[in-house]
């Protein structure tokens, strides 16, 4: 008898782009390797229910595309990611969404269910725990700190981006595996082409700085202020990302109808645009920045840090991995001291790590053979 193709199940959420875009890079990834692979990609929040999609990714549309409820953001984060509420609300996240998350897998009887959404991998562990999902489960780690929810004992194998993240991922699980793994993110990243190349693909000027300023896939932070900031060093380009956020690519466009500021939708070829800027100026932490650092452009944390991205900030200052600029003057700053500095692309040591999609397929192996 011909045993069935092997059948990956990964969750993730639309909120912004940092969860989609290493699912669908794992996604690519196994269907290189394993040509019968059965990939299917799940939206959690879809899948969990209204109340945990209302508490998720509603509300925090609603304070992101507000600056006047960014304390409202804040506050969730502070109770329920670093007060001892947070076993409450784990507690209620596994109830709300549990049984529909567990009702999903058994439906597609997935041989592993990786997450790149951290209220998804929350609720796989305690589900492993109790014993009432058997199918291996992984979290894929995109961001750098503040771990709770993207780290849960039950978990099987922790993925991560940045090794730096291994001691706290294992503080938070407990005895368990954890990896760092490329493969979650585009890998052109990997061989990214030269400054000048990167340069003459998306026509910008060979010489001066080149400065992007991202706002994530939702377009938030201030990213007028920092194209502003941009701007006061002479010969400076500055590529305005405004993700899929229309309104704010509108509001830019006429506020710097000037062809030193190119101001763009959501970008696809990111490993060009990068490899093509000397600095990154990004509000939301996460992917992006460790995208900047495989390709050399130097990396500044600006424009909106509350929740989570305050403790990634932290993290950032503490193990140099990226400036932080907390205004306008500290911006000004960080720029001039990142145009300073020689670029010193990641690519060649992250190129070393394992691919995640093969730790996966591997989980699946081992599985099969017992």
């Amino acid at each position: 008898m011909t045993p069935r193709p092997p059948r990956v199940l990964v969750l993730t959420a639309s909120v912004g782009a940092g969860h989609d875009i290493p699912a669908q890079a794992l996604a690519r990834g196994l269907r290189a390797r394993r040509a019968d692979v059965q990939v299917e990609i799940l939206d959690a929040l879809d899948t969990m229910g209204r109340l945990v999609h209302g508490a998720a990714e509603d509300a925090m549309r609603r304070t992101f595309g507000d600056g006047r409820l960014n304390w409202v953001f804040d506050l969730q984060y502070l109770l329920f990611a670093r007060s001892p509420l947070r076993r409450l609300g784990q507690v209620a996240l596994l109830r709300s969404g549990g049984p529909r998350l567990l009702d999903a897998v058994a439906r597609r009887q997935p041989d592993v269910v990786v997450s790149t959404y951290p209220a998804a991998t929350e609720v796989l562990g305690r589900l492993r725990r109790s014993g009432r999902l058997a199918t291996p489960a992984v979290s894929a780690i995109t961001d750098l700190a503040s771990l709770h929810y993207w780290a849960s004992p039950g978990i099987d194998l922790h993925l991560v981006t940045h090794p730096e993240s291994l001691p706290e991922v294992e503080r938070i699980a407990g005895p368990t595996v954890a990896r760092p793994a490329r493969g979650l993110h585009d890998e052109r990243f990997l061989e990214p082409p030269e400054r000048e190349q990167a340069r003459r693909a998306l026509g910008l000027p060979p010489d001066g700085a080149v400065v992007a300023v991202s706002g994530g896939g939702w377009g938030v932070g201030d990213l007028e202020s920092a194209v502003q900031t941009a701007l006061e060093r002479r010969g400076t380009t500055v590529l305005a990302l405004c993700g899929r956020n229309e309104q704010l690519r509108e509001h830019l466009a006429a506020a710097f109808p000037k062809l030193a500021v190119r101001v763009l939708p959501f970008v696809d070829d990111m490993p060009t645009l990068l490899a093509a800027s000397d600095v990154l100026v990004h509000s939301t932490a996460g992917l992006t920045v460790l995208e900047a650092l495989l390709v050399g452009c130097r990396p500044i944390s600006y424009g909106w840090g509350v929740g989570h991205i305050r403790a990634n900030n932290q993290a950032y200052r503490r193990l140099g991995l990226a400036r932080v600029a907390a205004d306008r003057a500290a911006l000004r700053s960080a720029l001039a001291d990142a145009l300073a500095e020689p670029r010193r692309p990641l690519a060649a040591e992250f190129a070393g790590f394992p691919h995640a999609a093969d730790l996966v397929l591997g989980l699946v192996d081992g599985r099969r053979s017992r």
